[in-house]
């Protein structure tokens, strides 16, 4: 078909302010979408780098990070004497009181408590220190082999860092190894003047069995310490002790769980002769009493053992028949 010159001039203006207004269309959206991604978080950033491995095609950090969002929970404290991998978001900073009280020798009366009051740092996602100072009480009437005993005194102090290896809402499970040094002034077992030194040593583990729901721990330790008492004589000891624990989210608000632990207690430093072993087990909880405060603990009973060269069930020399603990925990 062919135009006339005026029908073709007619279109050449159709044709140009129609692109002219395609032109101000497209530039409108293009400075609406460029405003709306400026609002985003900063974690969305990443979205133009998308990794094929993650869910839906999100950045493998983008699904990390909505993951651990969506339980907010901090695994840490959730299983009682047992400790998960976390240990906090860079920049915070928080108090902790924990509270152990140890009941019950063979014969006689016997309570010994202990108070650990710790700042911790959390210099970086992966690192955090927290120094700490120790307080220490007794109570002993009428056990063999031990003085009585009413007392309560400054105990020591210790610092303790923590290197998160593997994140668990990264990798299949969570790790984070732990080293405590520390030094003391008072026997926590009789509550005497004696000056020790030592360090405890742990590999943290945990896993998230059920999303938001049902949560579980392993953890083992080891320390040692060496400690002169009035007499100037020295001695050492070792402990090795393996901790499992199943914890389930009943709430935002509450945890409950489970927990068992296997303690080996030996002469010498390098886990040298044994002289005991025992199996602790006993329920724990951990509860927010507000968004920055929480309170967690157990009470766990010693349901088997044996001290060498003592023919009676369970190792009343080197340890108790039930612990306690009860935790306080605030976020500045």
């Amino acid at each position: 078909m062919r135009f006339s010159a005026k029908s073709s001039a007619l279109w050449r203006q159709v044709i140009v302010k129609t692109g002219l207004t395609l032109g101000v269309v497209s530039a409108v959206g293009l400075s609406a979408a460029i405003a709306r991604a400026e609002e985003r978080p900063s974690w969305l950033s990443y979205a133009s780098s998308v990794s094929p491995a993650a869910p839906f095609g999100q950045p493998r950090a983008v699904a990390a990070a909505a993951k651990h969002d969506a339980d907010d929970v901090d695994t840490e404290h959730i299983f009682g004497f047992s400790m998960g991998s976390d240990i906090g978001k860079a920049g915070e900073v928080e108090l902790e009181v924990e509270n152990i009280g140890r009941f019950g020798k063979r014969f006689g009366s016997y309570f010994g408590g202990g108070t650990l009051a710790q700042m911790k740092f959390v210099l970086t996602d992966r690192f955090r220190v927290a120094p700490g100072v120790s307080f220490g009480t007794n109570q002993i009437s009428d056990i063999p082999g031990m003085a009585n005993n009413h007392r309560s005194a400054f105990a020591g102090a210790s610092m303790e860092f923590r290197y998160k290896v593997l994140d668990r809402n990264e990798m299949p499970f969570g790790l984070t190894v732990h080293a405590a040094p520390g030094w003391s002034r008072v026997d926590d077992a009789t509550g005497l003047d004696q000056l020790s030194y030592g360090s405890e040593f742990a590999a943290l583990i945990d896993k998230e069995l059920i999303e938001d729901r049902l949560f579980a721990a392993v953890n083992f330790w080891f320390s040692a310490g060496s400690a002169r008492d009035l007499a100037n004589s020295w001695t050492h000891a070792s402990d090795f002790a393996v901790h499992t624990a199943l914890s389930y989210k009943v709430n935002s608000d509450l945890i409950i769980g489970g927990e068992a632990r296997y303690v080996r207690a030996y002469h010498g430093a390098s886990l040298d002769n044994l002289a005991g072993n025992a199996l602790f087990i006993g329920p724990t909880f951990s509860v927010h009493l507000a968004k920055n405060v929480g309170l967690s603990g157990t009470f766990s009973t010693q349901v088997a053992g044996k001290a060498i060269n003592d023919h009676n069930r369970y190792d009343l020399e080197h340890f108790e028949r039930h612990e306690a603990l009860l935790r306080f925990n605030y976020l500045f």
